[in-house]
């Protein structure tokens, strides 16, 4: 049997290295399914929590967790991002019922499917986007929430630390930072 260098790339022949590699992947993604477990629990279980920066109750809906979970195109988050968005999550709970303010809103017209009659028929609805920020537990994170119509306002995202633009605030039409859709 040939001899691997310890350069990883030219030890994909060799048997021992490939079951240590794979072993490593399944503790890995075991890791990842406890965390997703404790994450939906906690989720789950949270009942509407009152912001006091908008004054309206915060509810916990399926599309939020699936967004922690998918972008906007329904395209997997890798899973780093996903386990980082998991441990954040009760930050963001405790954040949405302290912040007295929010420092981002934004507006947008999208078209949703609605069955009307017994039809499925595109029906544009005002989307509304508000994002808050703060260092909170020692960690710099974005809340954002998010309400179609006059349906109820909703978590939406958790977005982790991630650096500011000082030009921010230049935009006429939106004060968002980023895409609220992906984020």
């Amino acid at each position: 049997m040939e001899v691997c260098a310890p350069v990883e790339a030219d030890c994909r022949h060799d048997p021992q290295y490939l079951r240590d590699k794979l072993r490593g992947r399944m503790e890995n993604a075991s890791d990842y399914e406890r965390q997703k477990a404790i994450a939906q629990g906690i989720y789950a279980g949270t009942k509407p929590v009152l912001s006091p920066a908008l004054g309206d109750l915060v509810s916990f809906t399926a599309e939020g967790f699936n967004h922690i979970l998918f972008k906007g195109s329904r395209s997997e988050r890798e899973r780093p991002s996903q386990v980082m968005r998991f441990k954040l999550l009760p930050r963001a709970i405790r954040l949405i019922g302290h912040a007295n303010t929010f420092q981002e809103f934004e507006e947008k017209s999208r078209e949703y499917e609605v069955k009307v009659r017994k039809k499925r028929r595109l029906k544009t609805k005002l989307v509304r986007y508000w994002g808050i920020i703060a260092i909170f537990e020692k960690r710099k994170i974005k809340v954002i929430l998010r309400k179609i119509g006059n349906g109820q306002l909703h978590f939406w995202s958790i977005v982790p630390a991630w650096t500011t633009n000082r030009h921010r605030d230049v935009k006429f039409v939106s004060t968002m930072k980023g895409d609220p859709e992906t984020d």
